[in-house]
């Protein structure tokens, strides 16, 4: 086990750096915005990388035994073994005409927007030296030495939406038939060791030349793995401009049509959904301030009239998979609390629904669920929660993915939980 472990962040609008010690101490934090938070680059994410660890105290970064990072799942772009990208970067948010039906993305999302830049960009011809990437892979490319000399790596976390089947190890016959088939990464364990950083770039940014390189996650898995949630049952709802709920599961379960699929999490599965609604709605409402105000005079002991289905736009993937769902944020009344009330009352609802839906199809029910994001701060929907779920809900002591890519670099595989005895 390293000593001193760092992990990175590469999310949608900026990067983040935690490092700990063998006993998962923090010892240093750091964060950095793009300068274009919803159009990214390569030069972004190196620039990012650079001064993340440039900002480092010299004694600390020469400390560093392991280092792995997280990043957006679906976020592709197509380079070249030199590194320098042969299409654009076409970010997990974006989609392109043709990608999916309209509002409803698939599974296989990543897949979908791999094809889209190689149709884009000429196929063949004028990529004929371009190997496909995710976020992730491209980073550890620019850190490992040998770069992507002999082809991409990724995990089988961050390839799960291009097609990977991680209880093979292996692309699974929808990516095998693509045309570029031949220059899809090589799949990996999250948590396995990758190589060495690259000496030169070790020289140049004071890293230790032995630092391992460790396989990365996705940023929404690295916020799991930060939580600490290790046995079957036990939940995590990410409150954030969308509702995300995740659960371990002794079963895999897949079903696009409800818009659920599973990670491999060591000998467990990561049962995942995620509904459209959430806090970004909140926000084209209400600003922090007055959120904190007005939910400070909400009785949440006492149920809501209103029926709000807090949607951000039309169409919903989970736990109900409908394109043409429409969002129900009328009638409001004169009182903004009675209003703030409604919502986060069908917030709730959409919540306990989505693991009623993850039960439904096979997950075991959950015993206590934790929260992270901004909504876990809000202890009237906390409440909300509770009485909708008729379970404990508290906030995960961490939440933070760069401290959960920390962790997968201290541990390894050995971060991910195995079978209950």
């Amino acid at each position: 086990m390293a000593r001193v472990a760092a992990g990175l962040d590469f999310g949608t609008s900026g990067a983040r750096l935690c490092v700990i010690d063998r006993r998962q101490r923090r010892l240093f934090e750091s964060a950095i915005r793009y300068p274009h938070a919803r159009r990214q680059d390569c030069g972004d994410w190196e620039q990012a990388l650079f001064e993340l660890l440039g900002s480092l105290p010299p004694g600390l970064r020469a400390g560093i035994d392991a280092l792995s990072l997280c990043a957006t799942s679906g976020s592709v772009l197509w380079a070249g073994r030199d590194l320098r990208p042969r299409s654009p970067v076409l970010m997990y948010c974006e989609h392109r005409e043709a990608d999916f039906p309209a509002g409803h993305p698939g599974p296989l999302d990543g897949l979908a927007r791999l094809a889209w830049l190689w149709n884009q960009q000429g196929g063949p011809d004028a990529l004929h030296d371009a190997l496909a990437l995710h976020q992730a892979d491209w980073l550890f490319a620019r850190l490992r030495e040998g770069g992507l000399a002999r082809g991409g790596v990724s995990d089988w976390h961050n390839a799960l939406k291009s097609g990977a089947d991680p209880a093979r190890c292996a692309w699974g016959e929808v990516a095998s038939a693509q045309a570029f088939a031949s220059r899809l990464p090589r799949i990996v364990a999250p948590g396995s060791r990758l190589g060495r950083v690259d000496p030169l770039l070790a020289r140049r940014l004071g890293l230790p030349r032995g630092l391992r390189l460790v396989a990365g996650t996705t940023d929404a898995n690295a916020a799991f793995l930060a939580s600490g949630a290790d046995r079957p049952g036990l939940g995590l709802s990410s409150l954030g401009s969308t509702l995300a709920l995740k659960l371990l599961s002794q079963r895999r379960i897949d079903a696009p049509q409800h818009g659920v699929y599973s990670h491999r999490f060591g000998a467990l599965w990561l049962v995942s959904g995620a509904s459209r609604a959430g806090g970004a709605v909140l926000r084209e409402m209400f600003d922090d301030a007055r959120l904190r105000e007005l939910s400070a005079r909400i009785d949440p002991e006492r149920d809501s009239p209103l029926d709000l289905l807090p949607l951000p736009g039309v169409g919903e993937r989970f736990p109900q998979a409908d394109p043409a769902m429409r969002p129900r944020l009328e009638p409001r009344p004169a009182d903004d609390v009675e209003y703030l009330h409604g919502l986060l009352q069908g917030l709730a609802r959409i919540e306990a629904a989505g693991y009623a839906r993850l039960a439904e199809l096979g997950a075991p029910r959950p015993t206590e669920v934790l929260s992270s994001g901004g909504g876990a701060a809000n202890p009237a929907w906390t409440r909300l929660r509770e009485r909708a779920l008729g379970l404990p809900v508290r906030a995960a002591r961490q939440t933070e993915a760069a401290f959960g890519a920390a962790r997968l670099a201290l541990l390894g595989t050995a971060v991910f939980p195995r079978l209950p005895p």
